[in-house]
């Protein structure tokens, strides 16, 4: 608003000028002519300085001089008997827009003065004009009730601007609360997952007997485990080799685990993070369920589209009846691949094994 209000004044002064000067001159008597336009060329000349001003600087002592201005205007056309020829119309309309505009640029107390100033001196000269003229100091008067219009107008803008920013500051201040409540929420999650990938499943399987506490596996994967959570929450590159990371995740695995893939395939750190995460998991699950013999990793794609499936030779189970409570496949596989823009099958049957798909497709 405190840019608008300048502006606005130079483009009410740009825009009524010409057609104020036009009416001056048109309306004049021939014997009139020369003076009424030497008064209009001062006019024109000043508002075209006033309004390169208005768009350059604030002062007060600029809406200070054009009232002053206009006063000289009101004066001259004693001098020009303008106003006994009854062509002072024109000047009303320069100093009512004026009025108006000087509302939306200057305090309460100097839009008062300076309207009262230039208002009045027009007020004054219709006043001592002879004849008919004279008899128009009422509707002249009205130059005070538009500029207390344009006040409370302002007024009314500056109260719905002011209600607006209180409404985008809400907004604001709620879209923040949201986005660290999301962050919150993620970052729980992902903990979650990382526990649930590394200590939480080994100790599961030796705590149920899936293997046994002397197994040779059994000490690198607890140490790969601790690796893991100890490294939580650093900084991660930018780039994630996904081939070398599964690789190294499922040294460990108690399964013989076949990977067919490239030799490396890059991708984005989000992306890649959770790939090998869902793929580590689902093998996860192969050890922890599926009394397999074996169990194949195949990685087919590039950095814009990807498509990676574990299949194993296992007992299979039927997906519809897997508990929605079950984490391991319900956020740790389907949700990490979600959260990535990718999408998770799980296809299996008793007796025949199980194939998990994750495949995603970059921008």
């Amino acid at each position: 608003m405190n840019r608008f209000g300048p502006r606005y004044a130079a483009a009410v002064r740009f825009a009524t000028v010409g057609p104020v000067a036009a009416i001056a001159l048109l309306r004049v008597s021939p014997e009139h002519r020369a003076a009424t336009a030497g008064v209009v060329i001062v006019v024109v000349a000043w508002s075209g300085m006033y309004v390169w001003w208005l768009l350059r600087w604030r002062g007060r002592w600029l809406v200070v001089v054009d009232a002053a201005v206009l006063v000289g205007v009101c004066v001259s056309t004693m001098w020009t008997e303008a106003v006994e020829q009854g062509n002072w119309g024109w000047i009303r309309l320069l100093v009512t827009f004026a009025c108006i505009a000087y509302q939306w640029h200057t305090t309460l107390l100097w839009g008062a003065v300076v309207t009262t100033l230039a208002g009045g001196a027009l007020v004054a000269v219709v006043a001592m004009a002879d004849g008919p003229a004279g008899l128009d100091v009422t509707g002249t008067a009205w130059v005070g009730v538009a500029a207390v219009l344009s006040r409370l107008t302002l007024v009314l803008v500056q109260r719905g601007a002011r209600a607006a920013d209180d409404m985008a500051a809400t907004a604001e201040e709620a879209r923040r609360t949201q986005q660290v409540a999301t962050a919150v929420r993620a970052d729980e999650r992902d903990l979650a997952n990382a526990l649930h990938d590394a200590a939480a499943t080994t100790l599961l399987m030796v705590g149920t007997g899936t293997i046994p506490r002397n197994a040779g596996w059994l000490v690198p994967q607890a140490r790969r485990d601790l690796d893991m959570l100890n490294t939580y929450g650093e900084q991660a590159p930018d780039q994630w080799d996904l081939v070398q990371r599964l690789k190294t995740d499922l040294a460990a695995v108690p399964l013989p685990v076949e990977i067919d893939a490239p030799a490396r395939l890059v991708l984005p750190s989000p992306v890649g993070r959770c790939m090998a995460g869902a793929a580590r998991e689902a093998v996860n699950n192969v050890v922890r369920h599926a009394d397999a013999t074996k169990a194949e990793v195949r990685i087919h794609g590039d950095s814009q589209q990807l498509r990676l499936e574990v299949i194993d030779d296992g007992t299979g189970f039927a997906v519809a009846d897997v508990p929605a409570t079950k984490r391991g496949l319900r956020e740790c596989v389907v949700g990490r691949i979600n959260r990535i823009g990718g999408t998770a099958q799980i296809m299996s049957s008793p007796g025949v094994g199980t194939v998990v798909r994750l495949e995603w497709h970059g921008d």
